[in-house]
């Protein structure tokens, strides 16, 4: 199996997909391609992305293709173990599903405004209304997830799973843009940010000879 990511820094579809794959266990090579430099253009006509329009993450398994980050998550799931990301009750299934699913459609303005980074902190972030209404919407579904299903778990629905992979990227958003989070949210954000692999992640990211500078601070 192989998977094709972009910059650990900036990337967080790649991050989603890579989370699922260390989740699963499941043995994999990883290709980082750096995003927009040169050879760019290039690389994405090659065949290797060819299925996925260009786009990353791809995973490949023989000659079976997946790409999209939610995809990969179901792949994943159907190769090792359905309870590794996805809650064994149906109801608490039923609303993870949903919530990653709308994490993978939605949050249009919190994408655009705080593009992700997590190498950077930025002191003077100026939040749109649109963007406080995405942060909202997201502290509204973590809510909800926690008091129905989060038990004494530290996670969404307790224990790790594909609904936390789908939103780590965002928690390290708001990590970036320091965004003030309520007392729950904080510390749910703190086991995200400190659970292994998304260290590893971000430790990862740390040693990217690489900038995309639209993305950086000014200098």
């Amino acid at each position: 199996m192989k998977l094709i990511i972009g910059n650990r820094a900036y990337s967080s579809w790649s991050m989603r997909g890579w989370l699922a794959m260390k989740a699963s266990g499941l043995e994999f090579e990883e290709l980082v391609v750096p995003l927009f430099d040169e050879q760019w253009d290039e690389k994405r006509e090659g065949n290797e992305f060819a299925a996925g329009g260009g786009k990353v993450p791809i995973l490949w398994c023989d000659d079976t293709v997946i790409w999209d980050s939610l995809a990969i998550i179901e792949y994943c799931a159907e190769k090792s173990d359905p309870g590794i990301f996805w809650p064994e009750d149906e109801g608490a299934r039923a609303m993870a599903r949903s919530m990653a699913c709308e994490m993978h459609s939605s949050f249009t303005a919190l994408r655009r405004e705080m593009p992700m980074n997590v190498r950077r902190r930025v002191d003077d972030f100026q939040m749109s209304d649109e963007v406080r209404a995405d942060i909202d919407r997201i502290l509204q579904l973590w809510a909800q997830a926690r008091a129905r299903y989060g038990g004494t778990g530290d996670y969404l629905f307790g224990e790790w799973n594909a609904v936390d992979m789908m939103f780590a990227p965002v928690i390290t958003r708001f990590l970036t843009y320091q965004v003030q989070l309520p007392k729950f949210a904080a510390a749910y954000s703190y086991f995200v940010l400190h659970h292994p692999h998304v260290v590893e992640w971000i430790e990862l990211a740390q040693e990217e000879p690489w900038e995309i500078e639209a993305y950086e601070p000014a200098k």
